[in-house]
């Protein structure tokens, strides 16, 4: 019951929050329920122990009272990578796959040592000392793109398909390659004997991100046969339900990626129905389910994120190391793009646009907090904490609300019509 008290509250929350900033704040809904909770929690921890003594206090408990690791991680993450897996279309997919699959891999591991060097070398400076794996730790946790975030962010951003689909595609992707980075970089943070061998790292991988994919794609074939035979909007609602709450419990039984099995099993889902012929108010039904899913979800997740202001301590002291890992994580996430588009240009050409976009649109979000939050406690885990709060506060705030003045589709639709005109000259 407990559980059930909790989730009442954070949704009666958003639900108040959305209500106010659809009236008031005008800002997307995701974004300003985020804002409205971060300016609740700064509130209540200037002021509530004196003003709103009872109400700090409950919410407080409420916060103290949620593992949010393990609910954004085991139970939200999966609707809503699923939710983000079956609206994409897997021909869009198959043309932006080289650039997808090196920004998800390649790009998340030079991000992470950029990140790294960058914090080990700048904070000093800044009185604080925090050794150069746990440096390496913020670093493997911040430089995956958050598939929520980034998803919610890209409905505004009006840009072209294939642009859609490289920044989606990351952020949906790039979650097997981070945990593994960031569970091998934390158990050696931790002390514990880690085989640093290629073999070694590569079968972690293999087993990791091969493992959920090939669980997903056989989870979606399954299941589309299955729904092939009974066309009935009540019936493919609760299979789909199934694919994504038995799912998560196979992969985690099986120590596979869990993300990464919504994400495959969304995919398949999602482009296997189109090729046979379903009611229309079936498929009507099953896309304003999934569609409502996602946005209750995410909102209730950025209610989360916003309140776990409270669950820091002397955040006041981590502001300027805050914008300093700012600096960093923008500086890396545009070494992370502008490298592998060079090392790609001779197959991929990429305009400036496209990187500007790319680059801009790196939302970090609620994945990172939770990692952050799953470090176990020593004397530098609040640190990291907090200067991974400011990041994605930024990246949310700041990125999401710019993102759709970045992306301009007349001069990517322009950049990419020569850029087309360039190749086909070539080819001739």
């Amino acid at each position: 019951m407990e559980l059930y008290y909790s989730f009442s509250a954070l949704i009666v929350l958003a639900s108040i929050f959305a209500y106010l900033n659809y009236r008031f704040l005008k800002l997307p809904s995701t974004i300003g329920i985020m804002v409205i909770a971060i300016v609740v929690s700064i509130f209540l921890v200037l002021f509530g122990e004196t003003v709103l003594p009872r109400t700090f206090g409950h919410l407080h408990k409420l916060m103290n009272s949620i593992d949010f690791t393990e609910v954004l991680m085991g139970a939200m993450l999966n609707f809503l990578l699923f939710a983000g897996g079956i609206h994409i279309n897997i021909n869009d997919l198959k043309e932006q796959f080289r650039p997808v699959l090196i920004f998800s891999t390649a790009g998340v591991v030079i991000s992470t040592f950029i990140v790294g060097f960058g914090m080990f070398y700048l904070l000093p400076l800044v009185g604080i000392k925090l050794p150069f794996i746990y440096c390496l730790v913020f670093g493997a946790l911040i430089s995956p793109t958050d598939p929520v975030a980034v998803l919610s962010v890209l409905k505004q951003a009006n840009v072209s398909k294939s642009l859609e689909t490289k920044v989606a595609g990351e952020s949906l992707f790039n979650d097997g390659m981070a945990v593994v980075v960031f569970t091998v970089v934390l158990q050696l943070a931790v002390g514990k004997e880690v085989d640093l061998g290629v073999e070694s790292i590569g079968l972690l991988l293999l087993k990791e991100a091969g493992g959920g994919l090939l669980l997903g794609v056989l989870l979606g074939w399954i299941t589309s046969r299955l729904m092939r035979e009974v066309d009935d909007y009540i019936i493919s609602v609760l299979v789909t339900l199934s694919v994504v709450m038995g799912g998560y419990l196979i992969a985690r039984q099986m120590h596979i990626s869990g993300p990464l099995t919504m994400v495959a099993a969304g995919l398949f889902m999602g482009n296997f129905n189109v090729r046979f012929k379903m009611k229309s108010i079936t498929q009507d039904y099953l896309i304003k389910f999934w569609e409502l899913i996602d946005e209750i979800l995410n909102a209730v997740l950025f209610l989360f994120i916003g309140f776990e202001l409270l669950m820091i301590k002397d955040l006041n002291h981590f502001i300027i190391p805050g914008i300093i890992a700012i600096i960093v994580v923008l500086v890396a996430r545009f070494i992370s793009i502008w490298g592998p588009t060079k090392f790609m240009s001779f197959r991929t050409r990429f305009s400036p646009q496209t990187i500007k976009v790319l680059f801009w649109g790196g939302i970090r979000g609620g994945v990172s907090i939770a990692l952050a939050m799953s470090i176990p406690k020593s004397e530098y885990s609040n640190i990291i904490l907090s200067i991974t709060y400011c990041v994605v506060v930024f990246s949310i705030v700041v990125q999401g609300l710019t993102i759709a003045k970045v992306a301009n589709p007349k001069k990517i639709a322009k950049e990419e019509l020569e850029q087309g005109s360039i190749a086909l000259d070539k080819d001739v």
